[in-house]
C-alpha cells in the first residue's frame, strides 16, 4: 500500500496536460453533507485521526487509523489513509468537513477543483480545496495575520475508491505577514474533537456508500 502511495505521489501523471475543473456538488450531495454534519458523524474519525497523527510523530504505528507525515519544500502536512471501515461516502464527507473546519478559523475558500488522470492501469482522480487566510491586520505589528499560511485539502481516489486525504499548510515568508502558526497547532484546531457517542457510531453505515 505505501509503495503504491509513493508511486502515485511522486511519478508524473500520464496526462501532464490534464486540466483542473471546478469541483461541484449536487443539491442532493449538499443536503446529505449538511445532515451528516448536523448528526456529528465526523466525530467517528476526527479524534482518531488526530490521535494517529501524534502516534506517527512519536514513531508509534499499527494502532487504529493510519497517517503518514508530509514535510516538503516548506509545506507541512499529513496523509490520512482511507480505511474500509469508514466507507467511501463518509470519507468524501470528511474531506469537505475538513474544508469547513478551516473556513471556520477565518479562511476563504479560494478554489475547489478536480482533475482526472488516466494511467495505463488505473484512473486517478484528485479533488482539491485551496484556502487562503482572510487579510486582517495585526494591531501590534501592523502586518497581515496569515494564521497558518495557505491550506490545501485534497483527496486522491484510484479507480473510484478513495486512497487518502492530504492536509497541508504552506506559510508565507514575506515580511508583510505575521509568523505562521505551526501545523501541529492547525491540527489541534481542526481535528481535536471528542469521541463519538454510541448513537453517532451507529450512523456510520447510513453514509458509508
Amino acid at each position: 500500500m505505501f509503495g503504491f502511495l509513493k508511486h502515485i505521489l511522486s511519478k508524473p501523471g500520464a496526462q501532464e496536460g490534464a486540466q483542473w475543473k471546478p469541483l461541484a456538488r449536487t443539491t442532493a450531495q449538499v443536503r446529505a453533507h449538511e445532515q451528516w454534519v448536523a448528526q456529528q458523524v465526523y466525530l467517528n474519525w476526527m479524534g482518531p485521526y488526530f490521535k494517529a497523527y501524534h502516534f506517527r510523530k512519536t514513531g508509534v504505528s499499527g494502532q487504529g487509523l493510519r497517517v503518514q507525515l508530509l514535510d516538503e519544500c516548506g509545506r507541512q502536512g499529513a496523509l490520512f489513509l482511507f480505511d474500509p471501515s469508514i466507507g467511501p461516502g463518509n470519507f468524501r464527507h470528511l474531506f469537505d468537513f475538513i474544508r469547513d473546519r478551516v473556513i471556520s478559523l477565518g479562511y476563504n475558500l479560494s478554489t475547489s477543483d478536480q482533475r482526472t488522470l488516466r494511467h495505463e492501469r488505473y484512473t486517478e482522480v484528485i479533488d482539491k480545496h485551496f484556502l487562503k487566510p482572510q487579510p486582517k491586520d495585526c494591531t501590534q505589528s501592523g502586518r497581515c495575520n496569515q494564521l497558518f499560511g495557505t491550506v490545501t485539502v485534497d483527496m486522491v481516489s484510484v479507480n473510484g475508491q478513495p486512497g487518502f486525504i492530504r492536509f497541508s499548510s504552506n506559510p508565507y515568508h514575506d515580511a508583510i505577514f505575521t509568523p505562521a502558526g505551526s501545523f501541529d497547532a492547525l491540527m489541534d484546531k481542526v481535528f481535536n474533537l471528542p469521541p463519538a457517542p454510541p448513537e453517532v457510531q451507529a450512523l456510520i453505515k447510513q453514509y458509508a456508500k
